[in-house]
């Protein structure tokens, strides 16, 4: 009788979930499977359980034509085109295969500022995660849960298992072939502070899931040898309202408005882009730049104006609010005379017509050139009360840098494959610079897939 061969993915969320099932229908009973997760089962889900889990495509059937030089542009040209050319290729199958798990999906408005086209699963990423595990349990599929993995096991150079610790103690999981899908660095501070910086080590995280996601599968992988990819030095990070409480509370109206400091500074060229192209750096500045790594946003009651603004703020905690500016910094903690010579001098360059304002794209309303820095677009005096403000911090979502893989998912040492160990999501180094938009969960999806099933065809080459 042929032995039974054993596959076990590293991580719950998307990229773990596709892989385990993928593989799963692909071995039909043959290989046993197991999903190994740090997190308890109620919070196991990883990112995506936390994300809107926008897909950058312009229908289920289909991306933009332009999508892979969009990516390489993205990148700085850094990125593997041919990473991204399978990308395209395997996305609207991944679609369909959701399609099959009764994900239904929707065309969802972009924030304000018109971006590149997305779909979006009803319910989010939570729905991803509760039908694809779902789906797992009835597939014979195991889980783990509160299962934190540490090692990867090998013999004569062979993977052989997995060496993790629970609330029981620690034991060897054996594997044949592994899927890290694990997450990146994003929650490890020292590794943050080390690869990013020391003001990277406070930094707020984006959500609840981002929590889990330590590192452990890039250390693992690298301590038998893997290559290491992708941006060290780069992070996916948004502004978010520092007084709420939940997940990815973020706050995208400030290209409205302006950006300032404690002390009343602006220090950023707030219309510099569409929102998905400048909130990254956005975010840094005030987590590495701005004393207190606390910004805030400053508008006046012209937002309120804007047809459907509040698609820009995901914070459930209202603006605060004044009649003046003095009463406006008094209640934000910003130095009044500062915050008033800013608004002063910003106003003063702000000479173009204000029935130019289009909130919906770059609309080059732009101040006057001696306004440093710049305002490029959508430049409106702040001038109509009440005043409003946002405090806002920089919440990091995902590092860059991660494990070398290739476009069939396998992880690479000295450029090439380790046999049996495949990786997906967030754990790869495939980003350069900036992250693509509303690409992060698509690319979990189809390469956790592509890794599942390349996995089952390893561990059974002669069907």
């Amino acid at each position: 009788m042929r032995q039974l061969r054993h596959l076990v993915v590293i991580g719950h969320g998307i990229a773990g979930l596709a892989a385990a099932l993928s593989a799963a229908e692909e071995a039909r009973g043959s290989v046993r499977i197991t999903i190994l997760d740090k997190a308890p089962a109620a919070e196991a889900g990883g990112n995506t359980r936390w994300s809107p889990s926008n897909m950058r495509m312009a229908s289920t059937e289909r991306v933009e034509p332009q999508f892979v030089e969009d990516m390489m542009e993205a990148t700085g040209g850094r990125g593997d085109r041919r990473y991204f050319e399978r990308l395209a290729a395997e996305a609207p199958d991944a679609i369909k295969w959701l399609q099959s798990f009764g994900v239904e999906f929707i065309q969802p408005p972009y924030y304000l500022a018109k971006g590149p086209p997305r779909i979006q699963p009803v319910g989010g990423g939570a729905k991803l995660i509760e039908l694809l595990s779902h789906a797992a349990q009835n597939s014979d599929i195991n889980f783990q849960y509160e299962c934190a993995a540490h090692e990867i096991v090998t013999d004569n150079g062979d993977i052989a298992g997995v060496a993790v610790r629970d609330k029981t103690g620690s034991e060897v999981v054996p594997a044949d072939t592994i899927v890290l899908a694990c997450g990146g660095f994003q929650a490890n501070r020292a590794m943050l502070r080390a690869q990013l910086g020391e003001p990277a080590g406070s930094m707020r995280l984006i959500s609840p899931g981002t929590s889990f996601d330590t590192g452990d599968g890039i250390a693992m992988a690298t301590r038998i040898g893997a290559d290491r990819s992708g941006d060290w030095n780069g992070m996916h990070c948004e502004p978010v309202d520092t007084r709420s409480k939940g997940s990815a509370p973020v706050v995208l109206v400030y290209p409205y408005g302006i950006v300032v400091d404690r002390q009343g500074r602006r220090f950023f060229d707030e219309g510099g882009g569409l929102m998905h192209e400048t909130w990254e750096r956005l975010a840094r500045m005030i987590q590495f730049e701005a004393p207190g790594a606390i910004a805030f946003v400053v508008l006046d009651s012209r937002l309120l104006e804007i047809a459907d603004y509040q698609r820009a703020i995901r914070s459930e905690v209202a603006p605060v609010k004044a009649e003046t500016l003095p009463e406006l910094a008094r209640a934000c903690d910003i130095d009044s005379g500062g915050l008033i010579e800013t608004v002063h001098r910003y106003n003063a360059a702000c000479t173009g017509e204000p029935q130019r304002f289009d909130a919906t794209r770059c609309d080059g309303l732009r101040a006057d050139s001696v306004l440093s820095p710049p305002k490029s677009n959508w430049a409106r005096a702040i001038s109509k009360p009440p005043f409003l403000a946002y405090p806002i911090v920089g919440a990091i979502a995902y590092t860059f840098g991660g494990l070398a893989t290739d476009a069939r998912a396998r992880v690479l040492r000295q450029g090439q494959p380790i046999s049996g160990l495949f990786a997906a999501g967030e754990i790869t180094g495939h980003f350069y610079a900036t992250a693509p938009n509303a690409v992060s969960v698509l690319r979990a999806l189809v390469f956790g897939r592509i890794a599942g099933l390349e996995a089952v065809n390893l561990m059974q080459p002669a069907r």
